[in-house]
């Protein structure tokens, strides 16, 4: 019964994470189109550039844009095949700077991300026009052509401070299928959408993919130094923004896709377990409330379910069914969201199994030393940042 009221409360108490109606806001297009500079963290992602900077060379934005992608230490020749693309397609002027090795105390993406964003500043103030947007976006992330003109009109409009949308990521094999539409449905139960788009609201998040920003929340908020620890960067820095005076919203992207693949089940895990402890504050508490939450809410269901019906106890059966039934219709908006079988909402406590045993192990690699790992970095649990 404590599962089936939990599910009570999900439901209808929880900020309808379960949606996926927001989208982005009304939008407007302003008199005078605002400069924008989009900055490109990259580090040996020339497997995927070829997907997703020629859209970004190739958006349609009435206004002055141009294209910063930073190299951070990358060994596939990232940076000279940025440049090639950008000589063969045209479009948005590009330039590609090599900041060198990140100083103790960054992570490599908030320390590439702080040497675009200073070239930007540093270009716009000598030509008398800082830009007024910046656009924050991953190397595996297409944009369709009218991409970056949807996020500044929302963000004129509503006068928000930053506008992020979740990129539509990857779902071709099996084990994406089964593990991506749920990655972006607990995150919506983490983070619900609504309360994060609230004026005033206390849960801040953003989606790193793309991140639309106001120069002036950058400079208010003193990002990325003041997080420049963060291994989960994107909800850090909505915080940073929010706590700064800054408006912020959060929603579903149609036109903003990840085209970076994860075929194996290996490769899915490493990008949940790389970052899963420490979106727990590598607390041990918070680390067994959420094996016990976890349990509770997505497995007691159909355990209770199938013990109810070996003992033909048809309260126990009931309750458990019921709050599977609830389970899977809520999980229906997302995998129609990402235009998947229906079939696959039942099996929704399955893949928070694997969402568990990937947050064990997640804790496991930091008491052993080995932390956040990504493309050869090892990011152990940070100490408070010193003021700057």
């Amino acid at each position: 019964m404590g599962s089936l009221a939990a599910w009570g409360w999900l439901l209808l108490g929880h900020g309808f994470f379960w949606r996926t109606d927001q989208r982005l806001p009304r939008r407007e297009e302003p008199d005078v189109w605002p400069d924008v500079a989009v900055v490109v963290p990259a580090r040996d992602e020339a497997r995927v550039l070829p997907l997703s900077l020629p859209s970004l060379l190739a958006q349609d934005y009435p206004g002055r844009a141009e294209i910063i992608l930073v190299d951070d230490g990358s060994e596939d020749g990232t940076g000279a095949l940025a440049r090639e693309l950008a000589a063969r397609r045209g479009g948005l002027p590009l330039t590609v700077i090599s900041p060198g090795d990140p100083e103790p105390g960054w992570t490599g993406k908030l320390w590439a991300l702080r040497h675009g964003i200073a070239l930007a500043r540093e270009r716009g103030r000598e030509d008398g026009r800082e830009p007024e947007y910046l656009l924050l976006t991953d190397a595996d992330i297409a944009h369709a052509p009218g991409s970056l003109r949807e996020l500044v009109a929302a963000a004129c409009t509503n006068h928000l401070d930053l506008v992020s949308q979740m990129a539509r990521l990857r779902v071709v094999s099996a084990w994406e299928r089964l593990v991506v539409p749920a990655f972006v449905y607990f995150f919506g139960q983490l983070y619900p959408f609504r309360w994060v788009n609230r004026t005033g609201a206390r849960t801040s998040a953003a989606a790193g993919g793309c991140v639309l920003l106001r120069t002036e929340a950058v400079v208010r908020a003193r990002v990325p130094d003041s997080i420049r620890q963060a291994v989960i960067d994107d909800v850090s820095l909505a915080g940073a923004v929010r706590r700064s005076g800054g408006r912020i919203w959060l929603g579903l992207a149609d036109g903003v896709d990840s085209v970076r693949p994860y075929p194996r089940l290996g490769d899915l895990w490493r990008m949940v377990s790389r970052s899963a402890y420490a979106q727990l504050r590598h607390s041990p508490p918070l680390l067994a409330g959420t094996v016990v939450g976890l349990a509770l809410v997505y497995l007691a269901p159909p355990l209770t379910l199938c013990a109810g019906v070996l003992s033909v106890d048809g309260v126990a059966a009931w309750a458990g069914g019921l709050a599977w039934a609830v389970m899977t219709a809520t999980y229906l908006p997302v995998l129609r969201y990402y235009r998947q079988p229906l079939w696959l909402a039942p099996l929704l406590p399955f893949t928070a199994v694997l969402y568990l045993l990937m947050t064990v192990d997640s804790a496991v690699r930091h008491y052993q030393g080995r932390g956040a790992a990504w493309k050869g970095r090892t990011y152990a649990r940070p100490e408070a940042a010193p003021e700057r």
